[in-house]
């Protein structure tokens, strides 16, 4: 994307819809949106026009050359989902503040460590719970229904509810979508792959995972690319340990989707998460030169997404929504790691 660059690309977090991590505008004064058009225009400053007329400005929504498959299109949306009142509300659904990633690294005293794992397990059975809803036919926002009902009969708040004003309880990705795909009432398909990304709020504490399934019959390349992409997960969680410098894991990551030829998504990141939803460190999952470590009792996410061509990202006009450049699939995993004496915990799994 901008590797023979001296800019650090990072403008973008996993769900920072609407903040950029160096700019204190909101997202609707960054983007430019012209009803109609099937271009979005992102305004930066001028040192990163040049990146962002690469990244954003171009948008193709024709069919799929040598593909029976069609490029994914906005579908209609169902009325927001209540949350009962004595459920506690993140502080960004109660404030109203444009959400962004908080300064200093989430770290927790044992009190902290356990409910960290009691949101993480919560996350994971959400997740799991998901996937067993995909088959062919089954729309997204059924998918949502589903999450959202479970997440608040457990006592939690669906952490991307409002979340920059996300209109949605749970990330839906199908097929080319890269990340941050908003539940539709597109039905799934088969051959279909999705990621599903869940984040729960429990009792202060978000827990935050997501990974990609199959819909029916999927064939062996796409099933290829989702392999891999739960492999430089598990790779990057394998090297996790208090004093190891944060980009090892890019390494780990980009080292092993080069052996498939597969593109590493560069323009969003994992993140600190905890008490906040998205705080430091920026985890970056491509070959960097960043600067610092990993501490005792932090708490972050690793979520790699690999593309099988293009991984530039071009943003749908709902500001949300993040598609591949040229429509090839794109998978992710992801979970929310706890950093031990003797390496990392993964607080997400059931």
């Amino acid at each position: 994307m901008v590797g023979a660059s001296s800019l650090q690309p990072r403008l973008l977090s996993s769900f920072i819809g609407d903040r950029c991590i160096q700019s204190q505008r909101p997202l609707h004064q960054l983007f430019r949106c012209n009803p109609g058009n099937k271009h979005v225009s992102m305004q930066l400053s001028r040192t990163f026009s040049g990146l962002t007329n690469l990244l954003f400005n171009r948008r193709d929504v024709e069919k799929l050359p040598n593909s029976k498959r069609k490029r994914l299109s906005p579908e209609k949306l169902s009325p927001t989902r209540p949350v009962p009142s004595h459920i506690p509300r993140p502080p960004y659904i109660t404030s109203k503040t444009p959400p962004g990633i908080a300064s200093g690294l989430e770290v927790h005293d044992e009190k902290g460590i356990e409910c960290m794992r009691n949101s993480g397990r919560l996350a994971a059975q959400v997740l799991e719970y998901a996937g067993t809803l995909v088959k062919p036919g089954i729309k997204t926002d059924e998918i949502d229904e589903a999450v959202h009902q479970m997440i608040i009969d457990n006592g939690a708040y669906p952490s991307p509810l409002g979340y920059g004003g996300f209109p949605k309880s749970v990330c839906t990705s199908v097929n080319e979508c890269i990340c941050h795909g908003i539940p539709d009432s597109r039905p799934l398909e088969d051959g279909d792959i999705i990621n599903i990304d869940v984040t729960v709020y429990l009792n202060g504490y978000h827990g935050d995972t997501s990974a990609t399934f199959f819909c029916g019959d999927v064939d062996d390349e796409a099933r290829k690319l989702v392999e891999v992409t739960k492999e430089c997960l598990d790779k990057a969680i394998s090297i996790c340990a208090p004093g190891v410098e944060y980009k090892k894991i890019g390494k780990a990551i980009h080292d092993h989707a080069d052996k498939y030829r597969y593109g590493v998504v560069r323009m969003f990141v994992g993140h600190g998460v905890g008490r906040v939803f998205h705080a430091d460190p920026v985890v970056l999952h491509y070959r960097n030169n960043d600067g610092g470590h990993m501490v005792l009792n932090q708490t972050f996410t690793i979520e790699p997404m690999l593309t099988m061509g293009s991984f530039n990202p071009v943003m749908w006009d709902d500001n949300w929504t993040v598609v591949t450049e040229d429509g090839s699939l794109s998978a992710q995993f992801e979970h929310t790691i706890l950093i031990t004496e003797n390496g990392a915990e993964i607080l997400t799994r059931c």
